[in-house]
């Protein structure tokens, strides 16, 4: 790889370590420059290359959150040990799955979850604790911990906004405390999916690591803007977010045919 390359790589993994850190979704910068930086490279061998710088950034934002805001633990804990597990699988079943099968799925999730943001202005801006009900905690540890983090480990961009969603939605987290757990649990199916993907020699450890220091520092400045703006702030991102998800599907499914 040339110095252009690993640079231009670097970069992307910084600014990815953001997006996460704020709400989620970046797979969708690394993964790609990943591809394009390393022209051949298997794609699940990017994926656990991903999965290993991920993880140190979405740990250290947790970290950083965790210091700054109070993390609800006894749902973000059961959800983290269960994304593990369900990360694991879905990384294990990651090349049984062609991504045509569930690409306009995940289109179709991501679109309904614009409108709904969109149509709900309040969402996530203001905490809503009446919405925490044992039937509604049950239902957003699955959702999280089991469902998404199955995502996560077949193809993951995105994860970290479905995560936060279920939490502000389901439980009725503001934003900032949403993303918080988001960041738990987001360590989890990293950690999960970079076992396999490590045991089965997909990852490239060196290119990895380097890239992980960049995802750190990207992670600590993404958590420490969230914190300090709030909400708001959180809620615009989140919303320019899914739309570049969604176009880069969209892009995808039907243009790069």
């Amino acid at each position: 790889m040339d110095a252009v390359s690993l640079s231009t790589l670097l970069a992307a993994a910084a600014l990815a370590g953001w997006v996460d850190a704020v709400v989620g979704g970046g797979g969708l910068l690394l993964l790609p420059a990943l591809l394009v930086a390393a022209p051949g490279l298997p794609v699940a061998t990017a994926l656990g290359t991903n999965k290993l710088a991920a993880i140190f950034g979405t740990a250290t934002a947790a970290a950083t959150y965790a210091r700054r805001t109070k993390v609800d633990w006894r749902v973000a804990g059961p959800a983290a040990g269960l994304a593990v597990l369900s990360a694991g699988v879905g990384a294990a079943l990651a090349g049984a799955v062609p991504a045509s099968a569930y690409r306009p799925v995940v289109l179709v999730v991501l679109v309904a979850v614009a409108v709904f943001v969109l149509l709900r202005p309040r969402l996530g801006v203001v905490a809503a604790p009446q919405r925490r009900t044992p039937v509604r905690v049950a239902a957003v540890i699955a959702v999280a911990g089991v469902g998404i983090a199955l995502y996560d480990g077949l193809i993951g961009p995105g994860t970290g906004t479905f995560l936060v969603l279920a939490f502000t939605a389901l439980v009725g987290a503001d934003f900032v405390h949403g993303s918080a757990m988001a960041k738990v649990v987001n360590a989890g199916t990293n950690l999960g999916a970079l076992v396999v993907f490590g045991m089965t020699g997909h990852v490239w450890w060196l290119l990895g690591a380097g890239m992980a220091v960049c995802n750190i520092a990207g992670a600590v400045l993404g958590a420490r803007m969230a914190l300090r703006r709030g909400s708001g702030f959180v809620r615009v991102v989140l919303l320019v977010v899914v739309v570049a998800l969604v176009a880069k599907l969209g892009h995808d499914q039907w243009l790069a045919r």
